[in-house]
């Protein structure tokens, strides 16, 4: 039987999609093509307004999900092509969705997706709405990927894995034969205060490689204050989103402070992303010996930097040197939760997320 799968991802950036067609007849799988779409401008600005209260927000949301299942379908049939791969071959796709709303607090999770189109388009089984049974079961549905990370990461000795995406998330492994549990747990902020601000001040989405943020000057008391969110002192289980590190979010802090450059606020905000995750692995797994970094955020040269001063003395590597590239590891794990749902095999780590038990995640919809 086959093992090829293939994982989409969009993530908190709101920048497009990932895919990716792995074989998973060992881990760690085999990549066997990657390819990123961009989401076309009105796309993007409807999935960010949804994120937010507004008018006809369910007519907009199942419109929104459509134009999001024809991306991703368009992805799919270009992965295909380019690895010379045919759709019957494919076991199955893993599509996370758009998250817009994440509430566990209030029982509820929104991923805006349209599977039922996806696997109509593609004719591949789609597994999709991977959080919410975790959710039903009492647990934050997030993040994820801390069980893939442990298939993928471990090592004979502690480890974290740090996720950049527009959220930063943390995983703790044991050493390898270690009865302790895996930890996982969101950190606050990856990219997503970045990119607003690039976006409000240089009109770009992204501060590029860190380039902006690298001429700038860290201000020590606006890092403080953005620090003292209780957000960051909360015990985990504990996940986030745009619901809560936003714009607005942003502007209340620095309406409370005298004028700061916008360039030094840039700064700021990058090394608020750093220092929220080294002071989580100093906080709840000082154990590690080594850190490993994946998602967009490693791409951020000014941001790594600044990583590897909050974690020394332990060394920050890239994910690409332990075998898989920064952009790939979420969409390969949402492929290999595609893989662990048909398999009927438990997806989350309760230790993670707070659920009260392993729980079979996802639902499908058949591509024939």
């Amino acid at each position: 039987m086959s093992e090829l799968f293939i994982g989409l991802m969009s993530g908190t950036s709101t920048d497009g999609v990932d895919a990716v067609l792995a074989d998973f007849a060992a881990l760690p799988p085999r990549l066997l093509g990657h390819v990123h779409h961009g989401f076309a401008a009105e796309l993007r600005a409807e999935l960010l307004r949804l994120n937010g209260p507004g008018d006809d927000e369910l007519h907009r949301s199942a419109v929104a999900s459509q134009h999001l299942a024809r991306a991703y379908a368009a992805a799919v049939q270009d992965l295909l092509l380019h690895a010379e791969v045919e759709s019957a071959d494919v076991r199955a796709i893993g599509a996370h969705g758009q998250t817009v709303r994440h509430r566990p607090d209030a029982g509820y999770t929104i991923q805006l997706n349209a599977p039922a189109t996806l696997a109509e388009l593609t004719g591949i089984d789609v597994v999709a709405d991977f959080r919410s049974r975790d959710v039903a079961a009492g647990g934050q549905g997030a993040p994820l990927v801390p069980a893939f990370h442990a298939a993928l990461f471990a090592t004979e000795a502690a480890r974290a894995v740090v996720n950049i995406g527009g959220i930063s998330n943390l995983t703790g492994l044991p050493a390898r034969g270690s009865a302790a549990p895996v930890i996982g747990f969101d950190c606050g902020p990856g990219n997503v205060l970045i990119d607003a601000w690039a976006l409000e001040h240089l009109g770009e989405p992204m501060d590029r490689d860190g380039r902006w943020a690298s001429g700038g000057r860290v201000d020590s008391g606006l890092l403080e204050a953005l620090l003292a969110e209780p957000f960051f002192a909360a015990p985990p289980p504990k996940s986030t989103g745009r619901e809560l590190f936003n714009a607005d979010w942003l502007r209340a802090h620095l309406a409370a402070r005298e004028r700061i450059d916008a360039q030094h606020v840039a700064a700021t905000l990058t090394r608020l992303t750093a220092a929220a995750i080294g002071r989580a692995i100093g906080a709840h797994f000082p154990q590690a010996q080594d850190v490993i970094v994946c998602g967009g955020g490693a791409y951020n040269a000014t941001l790594v930097g600044m990583l590897a001063e909050e974690v020394a003395p332990r060394p920050l590597r890239s994910s690409a040197e332990v075998g898989v590239a920064p952009q790939h590891v979420e969409a390969l794990a949402f492929a290999w939760l595609a893989r662990e749902f048909l398999a009927r095999r438990c997806g989350n780590l309760p230790a993670v997320t707070g659920a009260e038990g392993p729980r079979v995640l996802g639902c499908l919809y058949p591509g024939s």
